[in-house]
């Protein structure tokens, strides 16, 4: 059989085992009230990011046409890297056209053969990807287990550094690292700190830098990661820290050396939107009164959530099939739910991801919490729902 047919086999009989298991994934684009992307603050369509990234590419063109290092680098790239370390209490920053070649560039040059990558077992792909390329040994501990990460850290060995990364806050259940446990860890064990920010910055701290500056540990991480795709309304990302760690990126780097820059509108945008998070910090106070008032109103209609006040709300279903179906009955609601299934989150752990954003009203919360209740009991999820 030509190798192209047993390649074909080999892929169906695949597709069909995922669509067995209710695991079969499909494009769809917006529907509906806003419940699920990552849009927390409303800045993807704020009046003064669009402007600016229309007027970025009217002067600086639709494309970078090359990488940083050949003839893709622009002026803005340089003042949104100033601007953003500043904002992220840190000496320099380095701007990557997306989160995921950001993480992998900081796993796999900072660490190294020898070295003992200390992973979060919730950590997010991209970091997962990026500590398996690395040429360091992985250990992964138990989520958010401060006492299991210290045991590991005294008792695995280790002829070079020890790295700790982890996620501020989770995306798949909304909750939030021990950040000072970690850096005081890290001090006591002489490892360094790495944490992806993608879901906190924007939403988190004083001037909305993330749940670093919320912590108050800025100073003691290695770097940060803040994908700009989510809260900040854009796309790319941005990696903060110690000014030599980021001369190294730009010498090492694979992902940011043999990677066509970023469309410089991009970065007129981010600026724009980091001074709409300064300017407007209303937005991050009304993130959390509706993350607050979905989580109260669930939970007096019986429906069980976790502890927290993120702007994720995760609702567990359990099995693929009923996630996929209350899903698509909240969509016919007028809601736009999406089911989360493995290997984005474990095996019979299928559930809503809920995510908030700071533009919705009390009515439609309202709505949405009478619209899920039914939908839950009517797959026998929520017996003690009010009727």
């Amino acid at each position: 059989m030509p190798a192209a047919n047993r390649l074909e086999a080999r892929l169906r009989a695949r597709l069909a085992e995922l669509r067995a298991h209710d695991l079969i994934r499909t494009p769809r684009p917006p529907m509906g009230v806003d419940l699920s992307s990552n849009d927390y603050l409303g800045l993807s369509t704020h009046p003064r990011v669009v402007a600016a990234f229309a007027s970025g590419a009217v002067s600086d063109g639709c494309g970078s046409t090359g990488s940083r290092l050949l003839r893709g680098d622009r002026a803005v790239f340089g003042a949104l890297e100033q601007r953003f370390a500043a904002f992220a209490g840190a000496e320099r920053a380095l701007f990557f056209s997306s989160g995921y070649l950001a993480n992998l560039a900081v796993l796999t040059t900072l660490p190294e053969a020898g070295d003992v990558i200390f992973s979060d077992a919730l950590n997010h792909a991209s970091l997962i990807d990026g500590t398996r390329l690395s040429r360091a040994t992985c250990v992964v501990f138990p989520h958010n287990d401060v006492a299991a990460l210290a045991a590991l850290l005294a008792s695995t060995p280790c002829a070079g550094l020890r790295f700790i990364v982890v996620e501020s806050l989770f995306s798949m259940d909304g909750d939030e690292a021990p950040l000072r446990e970690y850096a005081a860890l890290a001090r006591e064990a002489g490892a360094l700190l790495i944490v992806d920010e993608a879901h906190a910055v924007g939403t988190r701290g004083d001037t909305g830098a993330g749940l670093l500056e919320e912590a108050g540990v800025q100073d003691e991480v290695l770097v940060s990661m803040s994908p700009a795709g989510k809260a900040l309304g854009v796309a790319g990302a941005l990696v903060a820290g110690r000014a030599w760690a980021i001369d190294y990126l730009v010498q090492r780097a694979r992902s940011f050396i043999f990677s066509t820059a970023a469309p410089p509108a991009m970065a007129h945008a981010l600026l724009a939107s980091l001074d709409v998070v300064r300017d407007e910090p209303w937005r991050r106070e009304q993130l959390r009164a509706v993350a607050s008032q979905l989580r109260s109103r669930l939970r007096e209609d019986g429906v069980v959530v976790q502890t927290g006040d993120s702007h994720i709300v995760p609702i567990h279903i359990g099995a693929n099939d009923a996630a996929v179906a209350i899903a698509a009955a909240l969509q016919a609601d007028g809601f736009d739910v999406r089911a989360v299934r493995p290997p984005t989150v474990p095996a019979g752990t299928a559930r809503l991801r809920v995510s908030v954003h700071a533009g919705l009203d009390d009515a439609t919360i309202a709505r949405f919490v009478d619209c899920v209740t039914h939908a839950l009991r009517e797959a026998g999820l929520c017996s003690a729902a009010s009727s």
